[in-house]
């Protein structure tokens, strides 16, 4: 059986492009055995969050030491990573790396200084009007562990928030090491991305003390970052009591391609987004069935080779595949109904089509500027939304990183010209007192 499957539209919409909410995923079995490891009983990873969450919010950090060698299996010999421990990470981590890091730290703040940010007030007979842009004065990041160390989410989710403004930024990522430490290239994109204070602490206990506070770590105004199950959970859980940007599963990809493109390039790249982790989506669009041929031939000749081969196999079995559509007109419609996080145009003057997208979390224009670029150099945040939620969510960016303060500078003319009608339908909402507090500047105003 072919590692990717090809589909009519009718059976992919029934199947692949039906969305299911993230939280409404099976929960497999080496979970359900962790959580049961963890706190001996069958508990949902919803009440094993929760019961996380509260622990760490009444007992601060003992609950986090608590809880990082009972999830985690390690205890680190600290919550906040010591400078000279980053001055160390420098040593461990290869020039090349280093300099890819910078490279990289560069573009992204270069492209985020381009979004126009600004403050506005408008002076006219009226009196004054406007708004306040201002940053967020303590921003919490998270960045996951997992089976391999992500610095390029540091970059991805911190530049953005220093361009804004952030006064202090405060970065959680799990002690994955096995003596409890943080990984040294994490500590290295964070030096280079200008963190103020790292924590080794992971998972929902991470996401709990960001949201209220511990002894030592502080409570942040917002929360940022992708994460797992139960650090989805635990954003959502918080939400209120702290800002979140947003809840993101897992990771996703639609190309849209016709038979110009190079089939090989094109296989490449829904491998490259299926070795995230079973549950992530590739999925190719197009109407030509003999290049659907050819790019499913590819994606098992490049398969052979490829280490994480068990994983993007189970992600394109369940997630993954090849939908014939009537033509790119029709595979465009569909993209913007799924909304992914990734689109991505691969055929003759893609620019062409750039206008009729409309839900996605990133547009990758042509054969040349293919997503695995965007996650590390070409300078948006990777940082993207998923599950659909493209279709009312933007990936991080400056503007995640600040507020927005209302200005209403009326005077005595402005507020005549409006108070008779403000009136009127205070009265009409039977607000009383709203319409009083009208009433009574308009008779000192007539009496005068």
């Amino acid at each position: 059986m072919p590692a990717i499957r090809i589909y009519t539209l009718e059976e992919a919409r029934q199947t692949i492009l039906k969305r299911r909410r993230w939280d409404q995923w099976p929960v497999p079995a080496r979970v359900r055995e962790g959580i049961r490891q963890v706190f001996g009983e069958d508990i949902s990873p919803e009440e094993a969050v929760r019961r996380i969450v509260r622990d760490v919010q009444a007992r601060g950090d003992t609950a986090l030491r608590e809880w990082s060698a009972r999830v985690d299996g390690v205890t680190p010999p600290y919550l906040e990573v010591p400078t000279e421990a980053i001055e160390t990470a420098y040593e461990a981590v290869s020039p090349d790396v280093i300099s890819a890091l910078e490279f990289a730290a560069e573009r992204i703040e270069r492209f985020h200084r381009r979004q126009p940010v600004n403050s506005w007030l408008n002076w006219e007979t009226e009196g004054g009007m406007g708004q306040l842009v201002r940053p967020l004065r303590r921003v919490g990041v998270y960045v996951p562990g997992g089976t391999a160390p992500l610095p390029s989410t540091v970059l991805m989710t911190v530049i953005p928030a220093r361009v804004a403004g952030v006064e202090e930024i405060v970065m959680c990522t799990p002690p994955c090491r096995e003596d409890g430490t943080v990984s040294p290239v994490i500590l290295v994109a964070a030096h280079l991305a200008e963190v103020d204070r790292i924590f080794a602490v992971g998972g929902a206990q991470a996401i709990a003390a960001m949201a209220y506070g511990t002894e030592t770590i502080p409570r942040v105004d917002k929360i940022v970052g992708p994460g797992n199950l139960f650090v989805t959970l635990a954003k959502k859980q918080v939400f209120g009591d702290v800002g979140i940007e947003g809840l993101l599963g897992p990771t996703e990809t639609v190309i849209i391609a016709d038979e110009t493109a190079n089939p090989a390039w094109v296989a490449a790249d829904l491998l490259a987004q299926a070795e995230h982790d079973v549950l992530a989506t590739a999925i190719l669009l197009t109407p030509h069935r003999t290049f659907a041929h050819f790019v499913q031939q590819e994606v098992e000749k490049q398969l052979r080779s490829l280490p994480r081969a068990d994983i993007i196999r189970e992600a394109l079995a369940t997630q993954g595949g090849i939908v014939i559509t009537r033509d790119l007109a029709e595979a465009i419609e569909v993209a913007n109904e799924f909304a992914p996080e990734h689109l991505c145009l691969s055929m003759v003057d893609p620019w062409d089509l750039v206008g009729a997208v409309r839900n996605a979390g990133g547009v990758f224009v042509g054969e040349q500027s293919f997503e695995v670029l965007g996650d590390y150099v070409a300078g948006p945040s990777h940082s993207m939304p998923t599950g659909g939620s493209a279709r009312f969510a933007s990936p991080v960016n400056v503007w995640d990183f600040v507020k927005i303060v209302s200005v209403v500078g009326l005077n005595e003319a402005g507020m005549e010209a409006i108070a008779e009608a403000a009136e009127v339908l205070a009265e009409a909402e039977g607000l009383h007192a709203h319409a009083h507090a009208v009433k009574v500047r308009r008779t000192r105003r007539e009496e005068s």
